[in-house]
């Protein structure tokens, strides 16, 4: 028998910031998911406000009515 019960065998780093890059990586693989679907849907809010400023902003400029600087 080979193993010991004890879980798969420790991993040899190069480095120590290599060591902290892998516990950073297992210690907030779920946090970084979860950061990375906040960061998306702030992206599609602002998307979706621009079209409304450009919807907004099409009569105004057709009109001839929009803010200038003078």
């Amino acid at each position: 028998m080979s193993g010991t019960g004890r879980g798969p065998a420790p991993i040899r780093m190069r480095s120590v910031g290599g060591a902290l890059r892998y516990a950073e990586s297992v210690l907030l693989a779920g946090g970084q998911r979860q950061a990375r679907r906040n960061a998306w849907a702030a992206v599609c809010e602002d998307r979706k406000h621009a079209a409304e400023r450009e919807y907004d902003a099409a009569p105004a400029a057709a009109a001839g009515t929009g803010l200038r600087n003078v």
